[in-house]
């Protein structure tokens, strides 16, 4: 077997298919030494309290310098606008589609979307669950009226939920159904694309290769979801590790989509960020600049 390339990846938690193509040796097979970089993965589920932007975990590798071969994804907002910030290119051949929520505790009074506002919500400064908080309440309620609280990633919000530090939450998966299992609420539900954000060097083929085997993974876990549910287990935060989850009711999360990102994308979404006021770190809003395209 020739050598395998070496790549580094942070998985987001949002999905299972990073971890079905490593136990079922897809990366491989592609020519790929996938190592899984789990202080960042960790990272992006613990608190970011007092953490600027260029300061969070996911940002680090970039503002280390230690960026030379590691693939990450984010929410459409998040890689863009970390791609037109500075930190690395957003690949445009393929992306995600994940579930979204805003959750309550289930004695809230809270029964709708307009009760939220001014209530403070949790979520992660710049990232899926804070960008996601504006673009779906924006419907029901003026943006004067959208309190996003910066708690950090996945566990914090979810235990700051639980634990009565804030009254509301916007939660991802897997979050989202050990919320449900808990007793929480859901308040509003939907869906958002995710794109993989990569440093501007990358080799474009290890970049394909990547996308070959979560297409590989994909296919396997829409052949057999029952089979692949317990691999949730991987991305259970530390904090919630003894609670005995059931992984056979959990919804699958996010889930890879083998195409071009939607035409368009990126006008809607430098449209939005602005109108939130989320856009003083932008650079640029040149397409050229912003994305990777590593072909066919």
């Amino acid at each position: 077997m020739p050598d395998l390339l070496p790549v580094r990846v942070a998985p987001k938690g949002m999905g299972i298919n990073e971890f079905v193509a490593m136990e079922q040796g897809f990366f491989n097979h592609e020519g790929l030494d996938v190592e899984f970089d789990m202080s960042v993965f960790r990272g992006t589920q613990e608190s970011w309290k007092g953490l600027d932007y260029f300061e969070r975990p996911q940002d680090k590798p970039f503002a280390d310098g230690e960026d030379d071969n590691v693939i990450q994804c984010a929410c459409q907002w998040g890689t863009v606008s970390n791609a037109a910030s500075g930190m690395g290119r957003a690949v445009k051949d393929f992306y995600g589609i994940s579930p979204w929520g805003i959750f309550v505790r289930p004695d809230s009074n809270i029964k709708k979307p307009e009760d939220l506002a001014d209530v403070p919500i949790a979520v992660g400064m710049r990232a899926g669950s804070h960008f996601n908080v504006p673009y779906r309440l924006e419907k029901f309620l003026s943006l004067d009226k959208i309190n996003c609280l910066n708690v950090g990633g996945f566990s914090a919000r979810l235990e700051a939920l639980i634990s009565g530090e804030v009254e509301a939450a916007s939660l991802l998966p897997p979050q989202i159904d050990m919320a449900k299992q808990l007793g929480m609420r859901p308040i509003i539900e939907d869906e958002f694309i995710t794109i993989w954000w990569v440093p501007s060097h990358m080799e474009k083929d290890v970049i394909r290769r990547y996308g070959n085997a979560l297409a590989a993974a994909e296919n396997a876990i829409k052949n057999d979801l029952q089979k692949y549910l317990p691999t949730w287990q991987h991305c259970v935060p530390a904090n919630f590790s003894d609670h005995e989850w059931d992984f056979s009711v959990f919804s699958r999360g996010e889930r890879f989509m083998n195409t071009a990102l939607p035409e368009g994308l990126i006008e809607e979404i430098f449209d939005e960020v602005e109108r939130w006021d989320l856009a003083q770190h932008l650079k640029t809003q040149d397409p050229d600049y912003i994305f990777y395209s590593v072909g066919s």
